[in-house]
């Protein structure tokens, strides 16, 4: 199954399997990725995890779209 991630261009470590350091990393350059995504992503408790992770797809692939601060990538990851 491939999941997708948002993350920033200059950190150095994996979403997926480095989440603890990347998310230190994206907290003390002040990037809030993760609460990025959260404010777009339309997701929902009532929703299947097919259906959330659909959103959460759809959202990264807008924020890259736009790509507002120029710092955003996205990544695919099998797992």
């Amino acid at each position: 199954m491939k999941v997708a991630f948002l993350t920033t261009i200059d950190n150095p470590y994996d979403p997926h399997d480095q989440f603890d350091q990347w998310l230190a990393y994206d907290t003390v350059n002040g990037y809030n990725t993760c609460g990025y995504l959260a404010n777009i992503a339309n997701t929902s408790p009532d929703a299947s995890q097919a259906d959330n992770q659909f959103a959460v797809e759809a959202a990264i692939d807008e924020i890259v779209a736009l790509n507002l601060p120029g710092n955003l990538k996205k990544v695919v990851k099998e797992i």
